[in-house]
């Protein structure tokens, strides 16, 4: 039951997410609304009502967390209407799940993973510093997903159709020409485990620079062929690899791999938040 509801935050919500050109994420509220299982607008337009008063009473600014948009929808043959819509940060998604009804388990779960990726997302390098191992890990993977979905955005207006095999360029270039597969068996990760949710926060932000290295070059050298984006990212990897060496670091492949992958972390930290909501409610 555990994993069923991990899956479930991990995927549903994260399946209408978007981001724009700077990194930006945001969700539609139109698409929002049924997976809140929210039928009329109307009933959800008076959530997000009471959202953007929550947002102003905390001190932010409603314009840069609820910006309206019109979207036009077709109503008939050949005729299409214009609509009201919003692109909702993760703070007004969390306030919009704070205002629905808890006793729904889809709206409880909204709740805990907004919750979740809104602290992540607000943390500043001070504060990260400061945090444990584990807590680091949590805050990049965040960074990683966010990173390759824009990369894939960029690979793919570059020309790749094979992702899997861009990405094996890339760590081919990092880690002295292990793939995927390889650093799978090597970390020796059961089946359809993550490589990335089993790094530790070194490992990850060794990858987390060579996202957004080959992101950038294949933007600036406006790459517009398969074999050259392939060849980009395995000379970006292959460029921090050498760096990491420069500068008497650890190789990527001999760093540990941590004992809890971010799939147990995220599991547990879910569980403390709803342990939070819980006590609220009863007292």
């Amino acid at each position: 039951m555990k994993n069923k509801i991990l899956n479930y935050t991990n995927n549903v919500f994260e399946s209408i997410k978007h981001v724009d050109e700077e990194g930006n994420e945001y969700w539609y509220a139109r698409e929002l609304m049924p997976l809140l299982e929210y039928s009329k607008w109307e009933r959800f337009s008076h959530a997000i009502d009471n959202a953007k008063i929550a947002c102003e009473n905390s001190g932010y600014d409603i314009n840069d967390h609820f910006p309206s948009v019109g979207k036009m929808v077709a109503i008939g043959s050949k005729t299409e209407r214009k609509i009201l819509d919003y692109k909702l940060s993760r703070y007004a998604c969390y306030l919009i799940a704070q205002n629905g009804d808890p006793r729904k388990k889809v709206i409880a779960l909204a709740q805990t993973y907004f919750a979740i990726q809104t602290r992540k997302q607000e943390l500043s390098d001070m504060e990260y510093s400061k945090l444990p191992e584990d807590k680091k890990r949590l805050y990049l993977r965040n960074r990683i997903r966010n990173g390759n979905y824009n990369l894939n955005q960029t690979a793919v207006k570059s020309g790749v159709k094979d992702l899997a095999r861009f990405h094996n360029a890339g760590y081919k270039g990092l880690y002295n020409g292990e793939t995927a597969d390889d650093i799978f068996k090597r970390k020796k990760l059961r089946y359809r485990e993550d490589i990335l949710d089993n790094m530790g926060s070194e490992e990850l932000a060794d990858n987390i620079f060579r996202i957004a290295q080959t992101d950038a070059k294949l933007k600036r050298d406006n790459v517009d062929n398969e074999y050259t984006a392939n060849a980009v990212h395995y000379e970006v990897g292959k460029a921090i690899r050498k760096a990491i060496k420069d500068l008497g670091g650890t190789m990527p492949e001999d760093l540990p791999t941590p004992k809890k992958s971010i799939k147990v972390l995220e599991e547990e930290e879910l569980k403390r938040i709803k342990g939070g909501f819980n006590y609220l409610l009863l007292n």
